[in-house]
C-alpha cells in the first residue's frame, strides 16, 4: 500500500477544520443533492408517462396479441401513485452524478492523493455497472421472464375456469423496479471486490479459494431475487458468475500493480 508523502500529510494537515466547519459543508453538500434530486424528480414525473410505458415494453411485447393487452388500475389514486414512484425512482437514478460528485467533494479534501486516485474510477464505474444491470433487466431477463410465466395463464380446460392476466398498473412498476435495483446493486460487484483488493483487506487468492463457496452464494441470491422460473435465475446466475471471475481478474491486476510499485520503491 502506498505511504504518504510530506506533501500529502501537508495537504491532509492543511484540511483539517473544527467540527463546525465540516457539519457546515456536510450541509451544504446535502442541500445540492435534496435540490439535485427534487429538480429531478420533477423532470422525471412530467414525462413519468413515457418512462413508464418504456418500462412496460416487455410486457406490451408479450401481450400485443392478446386481448387484454393493457394494463389495470383498482384504484382512483393508483395511477397518479404510481407515476409517482416513477418519478422518483427516475429521479433518484438520473441526479445519481450530482449526488455522488456532491459526496466525493466532501470525503475527497480528507483523502490522501493516492487514495483519491483509487477511488476515483470505482465511483465512475458506479453508475456504469447499475446501468448494465438495468439494461440487462429490461432486454434480456424481462422478456422471457414474462413469457415464461404469463405460460402459466391459461383458457378454461376440462370444464374448469380459464385464468386470465389483467396486470396492475403498480403492482408492474413494483416488480419492475425491484428487479432493476437488484441486478443494479448486483452488478457492483466488482467494483466492491476491486476496492477490497486495492485497500489491501481482500486478496485474489481468497477469491480464488472462497469460488465454491462464492458461487452458492450467488445461486441462492438470484433464486430468491428472479423471478420463479429458470431462465430468470439463470439469466442472473451467469452474469454474476462472470463479474466473480472478473473481479479475481482485477484484484489479480490491483496486487500485481502494488508489487511492482513495492519493488520500485525499495529499488530507490
Amino acid at each position: 500500500m502506498n505511504k504518504p508523502t510530506e506533501d500529502d500529510e501537508a495537504a491532509i494537515e492543511a484540511t483539517k477544520a473544527p467540527l463546525m466547519d465540516h457539519l457546515i459543508e456536510l450541509r451544504k453538500r446535502l442541500i445540492w443533492s435534496i435540490v439535485a434530486f427534487v429538480i429531478c424528480f420533477g423532470i422525471c414525473f412530467y414525462f413519468a408517462r413515457e418512462i413508464y410505458a418504456f418500462l412496460t415494453l416487455p410486457l406490451a411485447h408479450v401481450l400485443k396479441d392478446s386481448p387484454n393487452n393493457h394494463l389495470i388500475a383498482t384504484g382512483l389514486t393508483e395511477t397518479f401513485f404510481t407515476y409517482a414512484k416513477v418519478g422518483a425512482f427516475g429521479g433518484l437514478c438520473l441526479a445519481f452524478p450530482v449526488i455522488a460528485a456532491q459526496l466525493w467533494m466532501f470525503i475527497a479534501p480528507g483523502l490522501y492523493r493516492h487514495e483519491r486516485n483509487a477511488f476515483l474510477p470505482f465511483l465512475l464505474a458506479t453508475p456504469f455497472l447499475f446501468a448494465l444491470g438495468a439494461a440487462f433487466v429490461l432486454y434480456v431477463m424481462m422478456p422471457f421472464a414474462i413469457t415464461a410465466l404469463n405460460a402459466f395463464n391459461k383458457p378454461g380446460e376440462f370444464g374448469g375456469l380459464g385464468i386470465q392476466l389483467l396486470p396492475r398498473v403498480s403492482e408492474y412498476l413494483d416488480f419492475v423496479t425491484t428487479l432493476i435495483l437488484a441486478f443494479g446493486l448486483t452488478f457492483q460487484m466488482p467494483v466492491l471486490f476491486a476496492l477490497l483488493g486495492r485497500v489491501g483487506i481482500l486478496g485474489a487468492a481468497q477469491l480464488r479459494s472462497a469460488r465454491r463457496f462464492a458461487w452458492v452464494g450467488i445461486t441462492a441470491v438470484a433464486a430468491i431475487i428472479t423471478p420463479p422460473d429458470v431462465f430468470s435465475m439463470i439469466s442472473l446466475l451467469v452474469p454474476l458468475v462472470a463479474l466473480y471471475e472478473i473481479s479475481i481478474l482485477l484484484v489479480a491486476l490491483i496486487e500485481r500493480d502494488r508489487s511492482k510499485k513495492d519493488a520500485a520503491a525499495r529499488a530507490t
